[in-house]
């Protein structure tokens, strides 16, 4: 199996999970008299099997990253931390050059007497480097795509 259908299967068992969580809430209680739409506790059962699942799922995805070199990127690991980072500052440059410039501004001057408001950062730069950092997250998302779909995963 390659590690990103690995990740794939990951995300189905979690939906999966939080399906039954949702199903074994709305059976846990009925009425006196009436009769739940589905057994509770089977319910239970089968999500403690596809918990296990999981469980060993994340634990060979993890190793799989942990043991994947992406060269200069250093281990798979390692590139996930970095995409991270990247992710929130570029979210971080974006907040804060539309901030600067006023973007989100419900209170706009109206008359001549009313104080100005001005920027207290370079709102042009900080667009520049949210460009910058957002095309470096970009490549490195795709070499990241990449190695999931060319490495399989560890046992």
């Amino acid at each position: 199996m390659k590690l990103a259908e690995a990740l794939t299967a990951r995300a189905d068992l979690q939906r999966r999970i939080e399906q039954l969580r949702a199903r074994i809430t709305a059976n846990a209680r009925y009425q006196e008299g009436e009769e739940p739409a589905e057994d509770a506790a089977a319910l239970l059962v089968e999500a403690d099997a596809a918990l296990v699942q999981l469980r060993d799922l994340i634990r060979r995805i993890n190793a799989t990253n942990a043991a994947l070199g992406l060269g200069a990127d250093g281990t798979m690991t390692d590139a996930l931390a970095a995409r991270d980072v990247l992710r929130l500052r570029h979210s971080l440059l974006a907040d804060a050059a539309a901030a600067a410039s006023g973007a989100n501004d419900q209170f706009l001057r109206q008359m001549r007497s009313e104080l100005r408001q001005i920027s207290a950062l370079p709102v042009a730069e900080l667009r520049s480097r949210a460009d910058a950092v957002a095309q470096e997250l970009r490549e490195l998302d795709n070499r990241i795509q990449q190695a999931n779909w060319i490495h399989e995963l560890k046992e």
